[in-house]
């Protein structure tokens, strides 16, 4: 028989620190967040922007609201939704703009086929420009001698200019 002490301290410490086959393999909670997260509502949770968060997803969301929504998801995969389903459940209470990437049709397809779009035709331009350059000879340039920087009017402006500065500077004794 084990004595009562022994037990109640069993217990108690049983309780602070369950036994777990690898504990450094695991993560702690964050605080709101339960033990096991089924996997589907792992995957839907990481699908969506928080509505109580702005500019945050919803798996960092410390907001109360964001733990209750991150709760009730729970609650759905557990119930057996799938994480699909899961989705478009809360992107239809919340609305389309909670969704963490854009789906792939109407006008969500925009999103995934412009910016390659915009990629390829960019590099199209860069491609056609270097070619007409190439084919042209480059931008023309002269061998001559360069001519003056300053027409003969402003460089006699400038001397005069410089002799006032001059005369304006000596000492007068």
């Amino acid at each position: 028989m084990i004595p009562r002490g022994r037990a109640v301290a069993f217990v108690l410490l049983s309780a602070l620190f369950p036994f777990s086959g690898s504990a450094a393999a695991q993560e702690p909670p964050r605080s709101g967040e339960p033990l096991h997260v089924a996997p589907a509502a792992k995957e839907a949770i990481s699908r969506l922007r928080s509505p109580f968060c702005p500019g945050e997803m919803l798996e960092v969301c410390p907001s109360s609201g964001g733990a209750m929504l991150r709760d009730s998801i729970q609650a759905m995969a557990e119930a057996g939704m799938s994480a699909d389903s899961i989705v478009e459940r809360v992107i239809r209470q919340f609305g389309e703009e909670w969704r963490a990437e854009p789906v792939a049709r109407g006008m969500g397809l925009w999103a995934w086929l412009l910016p390659p779009l915009m990629l390829i035709g960019g590099l199209g331009v860069v491609a056609a420009v270097l070619a007409h350059r190439r084919r042209n000879g480059g931008p023309e340039v002269s061998e001559a001698e360069p001519g003056p920087l300053v027409g003969p009017e402003d460089e006699a402006r400038l001397k005069d200019a410089m002799k006032e500065m001059d005369e304006a500077e000596e000492p007068a004794f």
